[in-house]
């Protein structure tokens, strides 16, 4: 039994804390005069103390503003996917249903409209239950209420956990502390604001916090749209959201929605019949639910695109100083992200790959497309499914095959012929011609052969073969380009500076995926180093722009909650090449793409194009980069999982003896950009003023009616869809 001295401390608490909260309730005007004033004679050194406490409420509580779900958007609007700590969406009073204002007001505080704060008959109630040993009781008005979920809330976006614990342990102290607020939110803020701030606020279910959150999960629809039973389900749920949850249990859910009906028709917000009807209406046959996503998993087909753009968004210096902050501000700051995804483009882009090579088709395809002069992707998609790995779906994977490991992909692929490109480009710029005869058959090199004066030490020895009989005597750089034949650029290269071939590719943009040095060996130009698509499509990009290189960009700008935008990015764009020797360039590359050479496969009725067919040694990589005025894109196939042969690959059905860049990566080049291109008027290239400008042909057949003809052809054209280099350590 409790001795006399504890009866009496306790006896001295309930007096201090009852004085205190009286004290509050008379400073903020809601105190019943006939019942406070006799406990406030008796206590007076005590109400001083309580009124003191009040004076000390901030009058600015700076804690109103939720956080909430960012989303990011494609470029039409439309949205890809979401992102959140909770699952909120914050919306103003006019977007919520009178109902739900007035289910909540019934079954959470009748007298709200009338108190200061404070509802002293319901507060009075619990406090007696709690001081005399009862279990301890609510009573807390909505301002309240308002109050605790803001504070847990604050403590949430600070990472505080002292002060989630101080505004949910369940003290006589924190009812205090609450009254003290509440009194001071009615000071500031109207009964309408009082009211949208605890519906943003509060939980509605496991997984849902604020109305607008939970409308959608439960009903799939607005808040501005519920109905009187709609309402009340919801509003029945904030009491206990795992116990009153309507998808888990439907039957209890319905029992306390009726309490909220029957409180609302006593209370004149509803009338008899609209009380029958709703009390008619199962719990169950209301449910319409969506499931919530959060993350690049809900953006389907675009999830790897969407990986991408939150890393870079996630570097924006914008967002704050440091990752922790940047990361806060993704989940809890309900940003907008305007991204630059073109859907259509993007359907077309992953349409064009699952068509020619299926999900779990035995090899992996990926494609970049990037906007000349804007650097923007429009699209970025591969043939695997966004997620992890099972024995259902083996080939499902997080890892973005088109970008190096720094932006979530992998190691990046060798470049295989695609990289004969920059030993182009530097041959027409140190004045040679594109008519210049040379001699294929040089199949020997030396180590004095080579000039690399960035890394003179990565000069070897070098053979290079020409398969397939193709190459060998004198031929023109134009036809050893169209037939890609290695001995060719090699002996092209020896007459070259290796870092100044090398610098081309880096300045128009190409990256390797991983972070080893460049290499610099006799084999970098045949496509030894391990590079991105996204990285190609923006090099050829650069030639599409006539030499004007644009840095990749994935979203121009963040918007907060309010409208105001707090990062814009602008195209970062540099002229890097002159553009009469990117018009020689473009001319021949041209070449590349016409009948009987190696990116037949690549053509697109009706337009210019260039580009360049790349395999790498054993058929490991295969590739097309290629381009019109408007469009850039690169694609890739192969193993993500390592250097993996495909010879012999069985591939949509069908068995193929070797698997080269001129073969599906081209025809997926083509068949994207065809369709990527409807609607724009076709754009020629701009000609050189040399009579290079004699190489463009308009291409007149479509590349289903190229078939024939390309099959032949390939089987005499294989030279560069296994470019031979030795596997040399890089460094």
């Amino acid at each position: 039994m409790p001795s006399s001295s504890s009866q009496a401390a306790h006896g001295r608490q309930i007096i201090t804390f009852t004085a205190a909260l009286l004290a509050v309730c008379l400073a903020g005007g809601a105190l019943l005069a006939g019942l406070a004033l006799p406990a406030v004679t008796t206590v007076g050194t005590t109400v001083n103390a309580g009124t003191a406490m009040f004076n000390e409420v901030p009058q600015n509580l700076g804690f109103t503003e939720p956080s909430e779900q960012s989303v990011i958007l494609a470029a039409d609007g439309t949205q890809l996917a979401s992102f959140y700590a909770e699952n909120r969406i914050v919306v103003d009073s006019e977007h919520i249903s009178q109902h739900m204002k007035n289910a909540v007001v019934a079954i959470e505080d009748r007298r709200f409209y009338e108190h200061h704060g404070i509802d002293l008959q319901g507060l009075m109630r619990a406090f007696v239950n709690n001081v005399t040993g009862g279990n301890l009781a609510g009573g807390s008005s909505i301002t309240q209420q308002y109050v605790k979920n803001a504070l847990i809330e604050q403590g949430r976006i600070s990472g505080d956990t002292t002060l989630i614990d101080q505004a949910t342990e369940r003290t006589m102290a924190r009812k205090i502390n609450e009254a003290r607020y509440a009194v001071g939110i009615e000071r500031t803020m109207s009964k309408d604001a009082i009211l949208t701030g605890y519906l943003n606020l509060a939980q509605f279910g496991t997984s849902s916090y604020g109305v607008e959150a939970a409308s959608r999960r439960f009903f799939s629809k607005s808040a501005t749209d519920l109905t009187v039973a709609e309402s009340a389900t919801l509003a029945g749920i904030t009491q206990s959201p795992a116990r009153w949850d309507p998808i888990r249990h439907p039957e209890d859910s319905q029992t306390r929605r009726n309490v909220v009906l029957g409180e609302m028709l006593s209370l004149g917000f509803i009338d008899q019949t609209q009380y029958d009807e709703a009390v008619a209406t199962s719990v169950a046959d209301m449910l319409n639910p969506s499931t919530p996503t959060n993350g690049c998993a809900a953006a389907g087909i675009s999830a790897y695109f969407c990986s991408y753009a939150v890393k870079d968004v996630l570097r924006d210096t914008s967002l704050g100083a440091d990752q922790n902050e940047r990361v806060a501000k993704l989940y809890r700051g309900g940003l907008t992200i305007h991204s630059t995804l073109d859907p259509k483009r993007q359907q077309e882009a992953y349409n064009s790959l699952i068509t020619n090579i299926p999900v779990n088709d035995g090899t992996q395809t990926a494609i970049s497309s990037v906007e000349p002069h804007t650097g923007h992707i429009v699209a970025m998609a591969q043939n695997t499914n966004y997620g992890n790995a099972t024995d259902e779906d083996p080939t499902a994977t997080q890892v973005n095959l088109n970008v190096g490991g720094d932006m979530g992909g992998g190691g990046g692929y060798q470049s295989g012929s695609t990289f004969k490109i920059y030993t182009l480009i530097e041959w027409l710029k140190q004045g040679h011609s594109a008519n210049d005869v040379i001699n294929s058959s040089s199949n020997h090199f030396s180590r004095s052969d080579f000039t690399i004066s960035c890394a003179p030490k990565s000069a070897d020895d070098y053979n290079v073969v020409n398969l397939e009989g193709v190459g060998g005597g004198m031929m023109t750089v134009l036809q050893s380009t169209r037939l890609s034949v290695n001995a060719s650029f090699v002996l092209m290269a020896t007459k070259l500076d290796y870092c100044n071939i090398a610098n081309n590719a880096l300045e128009t943009g190409v990256s390797r995926g991983d972070d080893k040095p460049w290499f610099y060996g006799p084999s970098m130009v045949l496509g030894a180093n391990e590079v991105t698509p996204l990285s190609m499509a923006t090099s050829v990009a650069t030639l599409a722009a006539e030499g004007n290189t644009c840095k990749p960009m994935s979203y121009t700008k963040i918007v907060d909650p309010e409208g105001k935008t707090i990062s814009e990015k602008k195209p970062n764009c540099r002229q890097v090449l002159d553009k009469e020797l990117v018009r020689k360039t473009t001319a021949v590359l041209s070449q590349v793409v016409t009948q009987g050479a190696t990116g037949a496969r690549a053509q697109i009725p009706g337009r210019q194009v260039a580009g360049k067919t790349g395999t790498s040694n054993m058929d490991h990589d295969a590739w097309f980069v290629g381009y019109t005025p408007q469009l850039a894109a690169a694609v890739w196939q192969g193993h993500m999982t390592g250097q993996i042969s495909m010879f012999n690959a069985v591939i949509n059905g069908k068995r193929y003896s070797e698997v080269y860049g001129g073969l599906f990566p081209a025809t997926i080049f083509s068949e994207y950009m065809s369709k990527a291109l409807e609607g724009m008027p076709p754009v020629a290239f701009m000609p050189p003023t040399s009579t290079t400008s004699t190489l463009y042909q308009q291409p007149t057949q479509a590349p289903d009616e190229l078939a024939e003809d390309t099959e032949e052809a390939e089987s005499s054209v294989q030279n560069e869809d296994e470019d031979e280099y030795e596997e040399e350590e890089e460094g």
